[in-house]
Protein backbone atom coordinates (compact mmCIF):
# COMPACT_ATOMS: atom_id res chain seq x y z
CA UNK A 1 0.00 0.00 0.00
CA UNK A 2 1.51 3.46 -1.36
CA UNK A 3 1.69 6.16 1.39
CA UNK A 4 0.38 9.16 -0.11
CA UNK A 5 1.10 12.79 1.75
CA UNK A 6 -1.31 15.47 0.56
CA UNK A 7 -0.12 19.16 1.50
CA UNK A 8 -3.27 21.30 2.01
CA UNK A 9 -6.76 20.75 3.48
CA UNK A 10 -8.70 22.91 1.05
CA UNK A 11 -11.05 21.80 -2.35
CA UNK A 12 -8.39 20.43 -4.03
CA UNK A 13 -6.58 18.77 -1.21
CA UNK A 14 -9.24 16.77 0.12
CA UNK A 15 -10.59 15.43 -3.04
CA UNK A 16 -7.17 14.70 -3.48
CA UNK A 17 -6.96 12.44 -0.57
CA UNK A 18 -10.66 10.72 -1.12
CA UNK A 19 -9.29 9.72 -4.57
CA UNK A 20 -6.08 8.30 -3.56
CA UNK A 21 -7.68 6.57 -0.70
CA UNK A 22 -10.25 5.01 -2.79
CA UNK A 23 -7.46 3.62 -4.93
CA UNK A 24 -5.84 1.90 -2.17
CA UNK A 25 -3.54 4.23 -0.79
CA UNK A 26 -2.62 5.20 3.01
CA UNK A 27 -3.26 8.62 2.81
CA UNK A 28 -1.94 11.64 5.57
CA UNK A 29 -3.15 14.80 5.06
CA UNK A 30 -1.65 18.43 6.44
CA UNK A 31 -3.65 21.11 7.11
CA UNK A 32 -1.75 24.15 8.43
CA UNK A 33 -5.39 25.71 10.11
CA UNK A 34 -7.40 24.14 12.55
CA UNK A 35 -10.30 23.50 10.43
CA UNK A 36 -10.85 21.69 6.74
CA UNK A 37 -11.96 23.81 3.83
CA UNK A 38 -11.49 27.51 4.73
CA UNK A 39 -11.57 28.65 1.33
CA UNK A 40 -14.50 26.71 0.86
CA UNK A 41 -16.50 27.64 3.67
CA UNK A 42 -17.03 31.70 2.46
CA UNK A 43 -17.26 30.92 -1.58
CA UNK A 44 -20.15 32.03 -3.23
CA UNK A 45 -21.01 33.89 0.28
CA UNK A 46 -20.55 31.25 2.07
CA UNK A 47 -23.04 28.77 -0.06
CA UNK A 48 -20.48 27.37 -2.09
CA UNK A 49 -21.16 27.45 -5.98
CA UNK A 50 -19.58 23.95 -5.83
CA UNK A 51 -19.67 23.40 -9.82
CA UNK A 52 -21.41 24.36 -13.19
CA UNK A 53 -23.83 21.83 -14.62
CA UNK A 54 -23.38 23.16 -18.40
CA UNK A 55 -22.11 21.15 -21.09
CA UNK A 56 -17.99 20.33 -21.33
CA UNK A 57 -17.74 22.98 -24.31
CA UNK A 58 -18.98 25.57 -22.08
CA UNK A 59 -16.90 24.36 -19.19
CA UNK A 60 -13.48 24.81 -21.01
CA UNK A 61 -15.04 27.87 -22.67
CA UNK A 62 -14.94 29.26 -19.12
CA UNK A 63 -11.52 28.21 -18.42
CA UNK A 64 -9.36 31.03 -18.94
CA UNK A 65 -6.16 30.31 -18.65
CA UNK A 66 -4.31 27.01 -19.96
CA UNK A 67 -7.50 24.88 -20.83
CA UNK A 68 -6.09 22.66 -22.89
CA UNK A 69 -3.96 21.32 -20.18
CA UNK A 70 -7.46 19.98 -18.18
CA UNK A 71 -8.42 18.36 -21.18
CA UNK A 72 -7.81 15.24 -19.16
CA UNK A 73 -8.53 16.03 -15.54
CA UNK A 74 -12.23 17.40 -16.90
CA UNK A 75 -13.03 14.27 -18.69
CA UNK A 76 -11.26 12.08 -16.04
CA UNK A 77 -13.55 13.56 -13.27
CA UNK A 78 -16.54 16.16 -14.88
CA UNK A 79 -19.04 18.02 -13.45
CA UNK A 80 -21.69 15.41 -14.00
CA UNK A 81 -19.54 13.29 -11.76
CA UNK A 82 -19.05 16.17 -9.30
CA UNK A 83 -22.51 16.20 -8.72
CA UNK A 84 -23.00 12.32 -8.02
CA UNK A 85 -20.40 12.52 -5.76
CA UNK A 86 -21.75 15.46 -3.20
CA UNK A 87 -25.07 13.67 -3.49
CA UNK A 88 -23.91 10.13 -2.91
CA UNK A 89 -21.59 11.56 0.08
CA UNK A 90 -25.21 12.84 1.61
CA UNK A 91 -24.78 16.87 0.21
CA UNK A 92 -27.86 17.01 -1.68
CA UNK A 93 -27.73 20.12 -5.01
CA UNK A 94 -29.72 22.30 -6.90
CA UNK A 95 -29.06 24.65 -9.91
CA UNK A 96 -29.59 27.66 -10.11
CA UNK A 97 -29.38 30.61 -12.79
CA UNK A 98 -26.38 30.42 -15.09
CA UNK A 99 -26.49 26.58 -14.42
CA UNK A 100 -24.78 26.99 -11.31
CA UNK A 101 -24.65 24.54 -8.41
CA UNK A 102 -25.10 24.72 -4.56
CA UNK A 103 -25.56 22.67 -1.95
CA UNK A 104 -29.52 22.82 -1.28
CA UNK A 105 -29.18 23.87 2.38
CA UNK A 106 -27.31 26.72 0.87
CA UNK A 107 -24.36 26.13 3.42
CA UNK A 108 -21.19 25.84 2.43
CA UNK A 109 -20.55 23.40 5.28
CA UNK A 110 -22.81 20.88 4.06
CA UNK A 111 -20.32 20.47 1.17
CA UNK A 112 -17.04 20.03 3.47
CA UNK A 113 -18.66 17.72 5.92
CA UNK A 114 -19.57 15.78 3.01
CA UNK A 115 -15.76 15.57 2.26
CA UNK A 116 -14.87 14.93 5.68
CA UNK A 117 -17.45 12.15 5.76
CA UNK A 118 -15.19 10.33 2.70
CA UNK A 119 -11.77 10.93 4.29
CA UNK A 120 -12.76 9.63 7.46
CA UNK A 121 -14.33 6.51 6.37
CA UNK A 122 -11.87 5.49 4.37
CA UNK A 123 -9.23 6.27 6.42
CA UNK A 124 -7.65 9.26 5.70
CA UNK A 125 -5.23 10.52 8.38
CA UNK A 126 -5.97 14.32 9.18
CA UNK A 127 -3.60 16.01 10.96
CA UNK A 128 -4.73 19.96 11.43
CA UNK A 129 -2.96 22.93 12.64
CA UNK A 130 0.52 21.34 10.52
CA UNK A 131 1.93 23.01 8.51
CA UNK A 132 4.89 21.64 6.19
CA UNK A 133 8.05 23.27 5.56
CA UNK A 134 9.73 21.34 2.89
CA UNK A 135 9.82 18.21 0.47
CA UNK A 136 12.64 15.83 0.73
CA UNK A 137 13.59 14.62 -2.33
CA UNK A 138 16.37 11.70 -3.05
CA UNK A 139 17.89 12.01 -6.46
CA UNK A 140 14.94 13.33 -8.87
CA UNK A 141 11.91 11.35 -6.61
CA UNK A 142 10.50 13.04 -3.47
CA UNK A 143 10.53 10.74 -0.51
CA UNK A 144 8.58 12.53 2.07
CA UNK A 145 7.86 16.07 3.85
CA UNK A 146 9.14 18.30 6.84
CA UNK A 147 6.73 19.68 9.03
CA UNK A 148 6.84 22.46 10.86
CA UNK A 149 8.32 20.92 14.35
CA UNK A 150 10.97 19.69 11.98
CA UNK A 151 9.37 16.37 12.15
CA UNK A 152 10.09 14.12 8.88
CA UNK A 153 7.55 12.12 7.49
CA UNK A 154 7.92 9.46 4.44
CA UNK A 155 5.81 8.49 1.27
CA UNK A 156 6.27 7.24 -1.82
CA UNK A 157 4.20 10.18 -3.22
CA UNK A 158 2.96 14.07 -1.94
CA UNK A 159 0.37 16.02 -3.56
CA UNK A 160 0.66 19.56 -3.27
CA UNK A 161 -2.30 21.22 -3.50
CA UNK A 162 -1.59 24.43 -0.70
CA UNK A 163 -4.06 27.08 -2.68
CA UNK A 164 -2.64 30.35 -4.12
CA UNK A 165 -2.26 34.24 -2.58
CA UNK A 166 -6.19 34.75 -2.61
CA UNK A 167 -7.93 35.24 0.82
CA UNK A 168 -4.61 34.84 3.12
CA UNK A 169 -6.62 34.83 5.86
CA UNK A 170 -7.80 31.10 4.63
CA UNK A 171 -4.07 30.40 4.71
CA UNK A 172 -3.50 30.57 0.74
CA UNK A 173 -0.14 32.15 1.53
CA UNK A 174 1.82 30.88 -1.44
CA UNK A 175 3.81 27.80 0.33
CA UNK A 176 2.75 25.60 -2.49
CA UNK A 177 4.55 28.04 -4.98
CA UNK A 178 7.90 28.08 -2.53
CA UNK A 179 8.60 24.10 -2.29
CA UNK A 180 8.09 23.57 -5.81
CA UNK A 181 10.86 26.54 -6.69
CA UNK A 182 13.24 24.60 -4.20
CA UNK A 183 12.70 21.56 -6.45
CA UNK A 184 13.35 23.09 -9.63
CA UNK A 185 9.67 24.32 -10.73
CA UNK A 186 8.97 27.59 -12.52
CA UNK A 187 6.30 29.47 -11.59
CA UNK A 188 4.57 32.28 -13.60
CA UNK A 189 3.91 35.79 -12.01
CA UNK A 190 1.05 35.74 -9.57
CA UNK A 191 -1.86 38.52 -9.71
CA UNK A 192 -5.12 38.64 -7.81
CA UNK A 193 -7.91 37.83 -10.32
CA UNK A 194 -11.88 37.59 -10.04
CA UNK A 195 -10.98 40.72 -8.03
CA UNK A 196 -12.46 44.44 -8.06
CA UNK A 197 -11.14 47.18 -9.97
CA UNK A 198 -10.35 50.22 -9.21
CA UNK A 199 -11.32 52.83 -11.55
CA UNK A 200 -9.54 56.62 -11.95
CA UNK A 201 -13.14 58.71 -12.21
CA UNK A 202 -13.73 60.66 -9.13
CA UNK A 203 -17.93 60.04 -10.20
CA UNK A 204 -17.42 56.44 -9.68
CA UNK A 205 -17.68 57.07 -5.57
CA UNK A 206 -20.94 59.03 -5.78
CA UNK A 207 -22.86 55.84 -7.08
CA UNK A 208 -21.25 53.66 -4.02
CA UNK A 209 -23.79 51.17 -3.48
CA UNK A 210 -25.32 51.19 -6.79
CA UNK A 211 -26.35 48.03 -8.36
CA UNK A 212 -27.01 47.69 -12.15
CA UNK A 213 -28.12 44.53 -13.86
CA UNK A 214 -28.66 43.35 -17.16
CA UNK A 215 -25.45 45.45 -18.53
CA UNK A 216 -22.58 44.98 -20.91
CA UNK A 217 -19.04 46.10 -20.37
CA UNK A 218 -16.15 46.19 -22.73
CA UNK A 219 -12.56 46.59 -22.07
CA UNK A 220 -10.19 48.09 -24.39
CA UNK A 221 -6.63 49.16 -24.33
CA UNK A 222 -5.28 52.27 -25.72
CA UNK A 223 -8.69 52.67 -27.63
CA UNK A 224 -8.15 50.01 -29.76
CA UNK A 225 -9.47 46.22 -29.39
CA UNK A 226 -12.32 44.97 -27.03
CA UNK A 227 -10.51 42.20 -25.48
CA UNK A 228 -13.14 41.33 -22.66
CA UNK A 229 -16.97 42.09 -23.18
CA UNK A 230 -19.52 40.17 -20.66
CA UNK A 231 -23.27 41.06 -19.88
CA UNK A 232 -24.53 40.51 -16.59
CA UNK A 233 -25.02 42.83 -13.02
CA UNK A 234 -21.99 45.07 -11.11
CA UNK A 235 -21.54 47.52 -8.41
CA UNK A 236 -20.01 50.97 -8.03
CA UNK A 237 -17.82 51.02 -5.13
CA UNK A 238 -16.02 53.64 -3.59
CA UNK A 239 -12.40 52.88 -5.40
CA UNK A 240 -14.30 51.65 -8.56
CA UNK A 241 -16.14 48.59 -9.80
CA UNK A 242 -17.59 45.15 -9.16
CA UNK A 243 -19.95 42.63 -8.94
CA UNK A 244 -19.51 39.05 -11.06
CA UNK A 245 -19.77 41.20 -14.67
CA UNK A 246 -16.68 43.02 -13.06
CA UNK A 247 -14.92 40.31 -11.53
CA UNK A 248 -14.85 38.26 -14.57
CA UNK A 249 -13.78 41.14 -16.16
CA UNK A 250 -10.70 41.06 -14.44
CA UNK A 251 -9.44 37.69 -15.20
CA UNK A 252 -8.95 39.19 -18.57
CA UNK A 253 -7.18 42.68 -17.33
CA UNK A 254 -5.14 40.82 -14.91
CA UNK A 255 -3.18 38.91 -17.14
CA UNK A 256 -2.36 41.45 -19.78
CA UNK A 257 1.51 42.16 -20.18
CA UNK A 258 0.74 46.30 -20.24
CA UNK A 259 -2.01 47.56 -17.95
CA UNK A 260 -1.65 50.95 -19.25
CA UNK A 261 -4.30 52.76 -21.04
CA UNK A 262 -7.29 50.54 -19.97
CA UNK A 263 -10.92 51.81 -20.29
CA UNK A 264 -14.07 50.46 -19.24
CA UNK A 265 -16.87 50.91 -21.75
CA UNK A 266 -20.65 50.38 -19.54
CA UNK A 267 -23.97 50.14 -21.73
CA UNK A 268 -26.56 50.55 -19.85
CA UNK A 269 -29.38 49.68 -22.18
CA UNK A 270 -27.51 46.93 -24.19
CA UNK A 271 -31.15 45.46 -25.62
CA UNK A 272 -31.43 48.50 -27.86
CA UNK A 273 -29.36 49.85 -30.71
CA UNK A 274 -28.35 53.27 -30.60
CA UNK A 275 -31.00 53.95 -32.99
CA UNK A 276 -33.46 52.05 -31.16
CA UNK A 277 -32.55 54.23 -28.02
CA UNK A 278 -33.07 57.51 -29.71
CA UNK A 279 -36.66 56.65 -30.71
CA UNK A 280 -37.32 55.51 -27.25
CA UNK A 281 -35.00 58.89 -25.40
CA UNK A 282 -37.50 60.74 -28.23
CA UNK A 283 -40.39 59.19 -27.00
CA UNK A 284 -39.47 60.19 -23.37
CA UNK A 285 -38.53 63.71 -24.39
CA UNK A 286 -42.12 64.18 -26.29
CA UNK A 287 -43.76 63.23 -23.28
CA UNK A 288 -41.45 65.42 -20.80
CA UNK A 289 -40.92 68.39 -23.71
CA UNK A 290 -41.69 71.58 -20.90
CA UNK A 291 -39.85 69.66 -18.00
CA UNK A 292 -36.33 70.59 -17.54
CA UNK A 293 -33.78 67.89 -18.76
CA UNK A 294 -33.32 66.79 -14.91
CA UNK A 295 -36.22 65.92 -13.81
CA UNK A 296 -37.36 63.98 -17.17
CA UNK A 297 -34.84 60.69 -17.06
CA UNK A 298 -36.40 58.90 -14.12
CA UNK A 299 -37.80 56.02 -16.39
CA UNK A 300 -34.21 55.78 -18.03
CA UNK A 301 -31.90 55.54 -14.88
CA UNK A 302 -31.84 54.82 -11.23
CA UNK A 303 -32.45 58.00 -9.38
CA UNK A 304 -28.90 57.90 -8.00
CA UNK A 305 -27.38 57.47 -11.53
CA UNK A 306 -29.18 61.15 -12.71
CA UNK A 307 -27.03 63.51 -11.41
CA UNK A 308 -23.90 61.70 -12.49
CA UNK A 309 -25.33 61.34 -16.16
CA UNK A 310 -26.66 64.58 -16.48
CA UNK A 311 -22.87 65.88 -15.87
CA UNK A 312 -21.00 63.52 -17.98
CA UNK A 313 -23.91 64.81 -20.85
CA UNK A 314 -23.02 68.02 -20.82
CA UNK A 315 -26.59 68.81 -21.18
CA UNK A 316 -27.36 71.56 -18.60
CA UNK A 317 -30.03 70.24 -16.14
CA UNK A 318 -31.82 73.01 -15.94
CA UNK A 319 -32.62 73.54 -19.56
CA UNK A 320 -36.18 72.32 -20.68
CA UNK A 321 -36.42 69.41 -22.72
CA UNK A 322 -37.62 71.11 -26.06
CA UNK A 323 -34.54 73.23 -25.69
CA UNK A 324 -32.14 69.99 -25.91
CA UNK A 325 -31.13 70.13 -29.26
CA UNK A 326 -30.87 66.84 -31.88
CA UNK A 327 -26.84 66.84 -31.47
CA UNK A 328 -27.07 66.65 -27.65
CA UNK A 329 -30.06 64.23 -28.02
CA UNK A 330 -27.25 62.13 -30.03
CA UNK A 331 -24.16 62.47 -27.67
CA UNK A 332 -27.34 61.67 -24.81
CA UNK A 333 -27.72 58.51 -26.77
CA UNK A 334 -23.96 57.89 -27.55
CA UNK A 335 -23.41 58.48 -23.73
CA UNK A 336 -25.90 55.90 -22.57
CA UNK A 337 -24.49 52.93 -24.16
CA UNK A 338 -20.57 54.31 -24.14
CA UNK A 339 -19.89 55.24 -20.44
CA UNK A 340 -15.87 55.62 -20.45
CA UNK A 341 -14.25 54.26 -17.04
CA UNK A 342 -10.15 54.48 -16.27
CA UNK A 343 -8.87 51.74 -15.05
CA UNK A 344 -5.94 52.04 -12.93
CA UNK A 345 -5.38 48.59 -11.46
CA UNK A 346 -7.37 46.04 -8.80
CA UNK A 347 -7.82 45.59 -5.59
CA UNK A 348 -5.44 43.22 -3.76
CA UNK A 349 -5.08 39.72 -2.69
CA UNK A 350 -7.18 40.45 0.13
CA UNK A 351 -10.01 40.57 -1.91
CA UNK A 352 -9.51 38.24 -4.66
CA UNK A 353 -11.35 35.06 -5.39
CA UNK A 354 -9.04 33.24 -7.20
CA UNK A 355 -4.96 33.72 -8.04
CA UNK A 356 -3.29 34.07 -11.91
CA UNK A 357 -0.32 32.55 -12.13
CA UNK A 358 1.06 29.55 -10.30
CA UNK A 359 3.41 26.23 -11.21
CA UNK A 360 3.80 26.26 -14.88
CA UNK A 361 1.76 23.64 -16.18
CA UNK A 362 4.44 22.91 -18.94
CA UNK A 363 6.41 21.22 -16.19
CA UNK A 364 3.34 18.67 -15.12
CA UNK A 365 2.03 15.81 -17.09
CA UNK A 366 -1.90 16.48 -17.65
CA UNK A 367 -2.47 13.47 -18.03
CA UNK A 368 -1.75 12.80 -13.66
CA UNK A 369 -0.98 15.83 -12.49
CA UNK A 370 2.32 14.48 -11.73
CA UNK A 371 6.02 16.72 -11.79
CA UNK A 372 8.00 15.96 -14.48
CA UNK A 373 11.10 16.88 -12.92
CA UNK A 374 10.22 15.21 -9.92
CA UNK A 375 9.02 11.96 -9.71
CA UNK A 376 6.34 10.97 -7.11
CA UNK A 377 5.27 14.81 -6.89
CA UNK A 378 1.96 15.96 -7.63
CA UNK A 379 0.50 18.81 -8.36
CA UNK A 380 -4.13 20.04 -7.64
CA UNK A 381 -5.73 22.93 -7.54
CA UNK A 382 -5.12 26.99 -7.20
CA UNK A 383 -1.31 26.26 -6.72
CA UNK A 384 -1.27 25.59 -10.89
CA UNK A 385 -1.31 28.24 -13.37
CA UNK A 386 -5.20 27.19 -14.64
CA UNK A 387 -7.97 29.56 -13.59
CA UNK A 388 -11.44 30.42 -14.78
CA UNK A 389 -14.36 32.21 -14.68
CA UNK A 390 -17.14 33.12 -11.76
CA UNK A 391 -20.01 30.12 -11.91
CA UNK A 392 -18.21 27.05 -10.03
CA UNK A 393 -15.23 26.50 -12.68
CA UNK A 394 -13.08 27.35 -10.13
CA UNK A 395 -13.89 24.45 -8.14
CA UNK A 396 -14.74 22.29 -10.64
CA UNK A 397 -10.79 22.97 -11.79
CA UNK A 398 -10.10 22.27 -7.56
CA UNK A 399 -12.01 18.84 -7.43
CA UNK A 400 -10.90 17.56 -11.29
CA UNK A 401 -7.02 18.28 -10.63
CA UNK A 402 -7.75 17.00 -7.02
CA UNK A 403 -9.16 13.82 -8.21
CA UNK A 404 -6.52 13.36 -10.85
CA UNK A 405 -3.41 13.39 -8.72
CA UNK A 406 -5.25 11.61 -5.93
CA UNK A 407 -5.93 9.03 -7.85
CA UNK A 408 -2.49 8.49 -10.21
CA UNK A 409 -0.48 8.86 -6.80
CA UNK A 410 -1.97 5.35 -5.33
CA UNK A 411 -1.00 3.99 -8.50
CA UNK A 412 2.45 4.40 -8.30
Amino acid sequence: MSRIIVIGGGAAGMMAAVAAAENGGQVLLFEKNEKLGKKVYITGKGRCNLTNACDMESLFGNVVTNGKFLYSAFYGFDNQAVIRFFEEAGCKTKIERGERVFPVSDHSSDVIAALHRQMKGLGVDIRLNTSVKTLVTEEDRVIGVVTQDGGTELAEAVIVAAGGLSYPVTGSTGDGYRMAEEKGHSTKPCYPSLVPLIVKEDWCKELQGLSLKNVTVALCQNGKKVFYEGFGEMLFTHFGVSGPLILSASSYYTGRKSKENVSLYLDLKPALSEEQLDKRVLRDFEENKNKQFKNSLGSLFPAKLIPVIIRLSGIDGEKKIHEVTKEERFRFVHLIKHIEMTITGTREFQEAIITKGGISVKEVNPSTMESKLVKGLYFAGEVLDVDALTGGFNLQIAWSTGYLAGSSAAKI
